[in-house]
């Protein structure tokens, strides 16, 4: 009796812990997310009944991860990367493909999840440049490589780093349909973000059939974003994608943003231009006036 009771004991205990994910701390997931070509992970919290049940469905769901992708599959509680990731609290499930995070967004389904990883395995997002945005796009000449719906933003723009994930996850959502692409504002995608007047990021456009249209919603969750892309564009106002700037036009237009988003320099310039003025002015007063010659009296005759 008791022989059975211990034995059952053991297959409850290995149960448990075949139930469980491996825990990690944030350094040994940045090594992981640095070194592992594939790394799934669920971001959970303590006491919280919606994590276990994820936990309990990634267990499951595990060993076919390894076998179809060769990922690791582990989780990570009360972490600070958390926000980098999801607008909503844990718990929430990302997949890394070389680095770059795709957020899971559907409802806990096996066959769900593994179709979403295995079908998504490199990223998705494009990166578009000066010199790759139009030949990619045709954006401007009929736009025969479909619509495309960007995102432009800096490397310094902390929000922009936390819709990576999410903007992954709108491509997931829409592959075949919309190619989805980000352009980088500040280094070489600054003549594109010109052209098409984009001063402040993150900014979105949907670009389709020779039509722009901006994404103003102040909404950045990833049904709003496939819902604009999809069909709530018609209720934007369209225009119509303007032509690559001549290199002259271009450089006008870049002197133009430096100035607006450097002020400072246009009161500098101004306020030394009327320096020089009172100077010029002052400079005159200050010069003695030249002395008149005495007239010659005239001779009498």
């Amino acid at each position: 009796m008791f022989s059975a009771f211990f034995s059952l004991l053991v297959i409850a205990t290995v149960a448990t812990a075949n139930a469980s994910l491996e825990t990690v701390t944030d350094d040994e997931l940045l090594n992981l997310i640095r070194t592992e070509k594939y790394v799934i992970v669920l971001f959970s919290k303590r006491d919280c009944e919606s994590c276990d049940n994820y936990e309990n469905e990634l267990s499951g769901l595990r060993e076919d991860l390894v076998d179809n992708l060769n990922a690791w599959v582990v989780k990570i509680e009360n972490s600070h990367m958390t926000r980098l990731y999801t607008p909503t609290k844990e718990p929430a499930i990302v997949f890394f493909r070389h680095g770059v995070p795709l957020l899971y967004d559907g409802p806990l389904n096996d066959d769900l999840l593994l179709h979403t990883f295995t079908d998504n395995k490199e990223p998705i997002v494009k990166e578009l440049t000066d010199d790759t945005f139009e030949h990619l796009t045709q954006a401007a000449s009929g736009a025969t490589t479909g619509d495309w719906f960007v995102m432009f933003y800096t490397s310094d723009c902390i929000d922009c780093q936390r819709l990576q994930a999410r903007l992954e996850a709108v491509g997931a959502k829409l592959r075949n349909r919309v190619n989805i692409a980000r352009v980088n504002r500040g280094t070489n995608g600054a003549a594109t973000a010109r052209r098409f007047d984009v001063f402040h990021v993150p900014a979105f456009i949907l670009f389709r059939q020779g039509k722009m249209y901006r994404y103003h919603i102040q909404k950045y969750d990833i049904s709003s974003f496939v819902s604009f892309a999809q069909d709530w564009y018609k209720n934007v106002t369209p225009e119509k994608v303007p032509v690559p700037k001549t290199p002259f036009d271009d450089l006008t237009s870049a002197i133009a943003v430096y100035l607006k988003e450097n002020t400072w320099l246009l009161y500098v310039g101004i306020g030394t231009f009327c320096v020089g003025i009172l100077a010029s002015l002052l400079s005159k007063r200050a010069q003695p006036k030249p002395q008149e010659k005495p007239k010659k009296a005239k001779k009498e005759k």
